[in-house]
């Protein structure tokens, strides 16, 4: 059997989820495009600008609907992933993927500052013009990668809980959530808090992306009900942290968002009861408040996420994520789409998620195109 029938046969039966990964991804960028345009606009001022609703469709920058900071740093995170399995299947040698994650982080903090090019690159993400514009960048995420140095649990650089963390670690869940069984369900909730905690090191900066790691796997590959997908999460999040002395106040705020999500006032009224989303633990209790609340309906779902005062692209990304991977590509409504900045490259990290790296060290078949992003990656600007 040649190369292309080897690798179709793979892929047929890989593809089962791939409706539910690109979901995720898609639907990610989708809420932060919306939430980008209001990201520092109060409420107020969001309902003055838009009407009584809010912001309830994109607003178009020359046709097209920016992503910010949020989905460059999640396209990253998942490049890194890729990088770092391709890397130990061919090499047979090496640590876990998301090991290398931090190279990809590497990657993405020059995009945004070139004084920092690094000596090599490790993301073909990186060889996309639109990638290197500025959206925002977060302080903190900036300020932890440009030191050189790599944040853990353990050995944190900072005592940030800023949401720079939860925003960007869906792949994580999507990566590890269908072919590393070995990988019990306490390791991958460890793998996204440490993902997290390379830049963020406060608990409610970690914590969170442990749990979105968790929640994110069971939407996609699981046919749970998301409140039963949302209240396991919590539950076995809390089996890997509970004993950490902030865990009291992260546990409080997401059961407070899954109470609200089943009251019936107004959204604008719960979310601040909730918070505004600034900080990782509240940014993700927002996104799950209107994941549950509007379970069925993704536009409803982002559009609750971004109406309120603060991270509103943030909150409506982790949002996007939650039901992209739980609605699948099919329960996004194609306005959501249509002209969202970077689609064609956003599906096809997506397919690559969902694919995984399908070579190995004894050398049986070549996949060309795999090898040229994930092995011989392109360089910046040629060189």
């Amino acid at each position: 059997m040649g190369n292309d029938k080897i690798l179709k046969s793979v892929l047929d039966g890989r593809r089962k989820y791939l409706s539910k990964v690109q979901g995720c991804l898609i639907g990610g960028a989708a809420g932060d495009a919306l939430g980008y345009t209001v990201e520092f606009v109060h409420y107020y001022d969001i309902r003055r600008m838009y009407g009584p609703s809010g912001i309830t469709e994109f607003e178009p920058n020359n046709g097209t609907a920016r992503i910010s900071d949020d989905t460059q740093m999640t396209l990253f995170t998942a490049n890194g992933l890729l990088f770092g399995e391709t890397r130990m299947m061919l090499r047979g040698i090496g640590n876990s993927p998301h090991t290398y994650v931090p190279f990809a982080y590497r990657d993405w903090l020059y995009t945004q500052d070139n004084r920092y090019k690094p000596d090599f690159i490790t993301s073909w993400l990186a060889s996309i013009p639109e990638l290197h514009s500025r959206r925002a960048p977060g302080r903190t995420c900036m300020s932890a990668l440009s030191s050189g140095k790599i944040g853990s649990i353990s050995d944190p650089l900072n005592n940030s809980c800023g949401c720079g963390g939860v925003m960007r670690v869906a792949p994580v869940g999507l990566f590890y959530g269908q072919y590393y069984d070995q990988l019990s369900d306490e390791n991958l909730i460890r793998a996204g808090a440490e993902t997290a905690a390379i830049t963020h090191g406060h608990p409610w900066g970690y914590i969170p992306a442990g749990m979105l790691s968790i929640l994110i796997k069971k939407a996609a590959y699981s046919s749970d009900k998301l409140h039963e997908i949302v209240t396991s999460s919590l539950e076995e999040t809390g089996n890997v942290f509970g004993e950490n002395k902030d865990w009291a106040g992260f546990e409080r705020i997401i059961q407070k968002a899954i109470d609200l999500s089943q009251n019936d006032k107004n959204d604008i009224d719960n979310i601040r009861n909730i918070g505004e989303g600034w900080v990782g633990h509240e940014a993700l209790a927002i996104a799950i408040y209107a994941a549950l609340r509007y379970e069925f309906n993704f536009s409803d779902g982002i559009i609750a996420a971004v109406n309120h005062d603060g991270d509103s692209d943030s909150t409506g990304s982790i949002c996007g994520n939650i039901l992209g991977a739980y609605l699948g590509m099919e329960g996004i409504d194609g306005k959501w789409q249509e002209k969202l900045e970077l689609k064609d490259t956003i599906l096809e990290l997506a397919t690559d998620l969902c694919d995984h790296c399908n070579m190995d060290e004894s050398g049986n078949f070549e996949d060309i195109k795999w090898l040229r992003k994930y092995v011989n990656i392109c360089g910046i600007n040629g060189d």
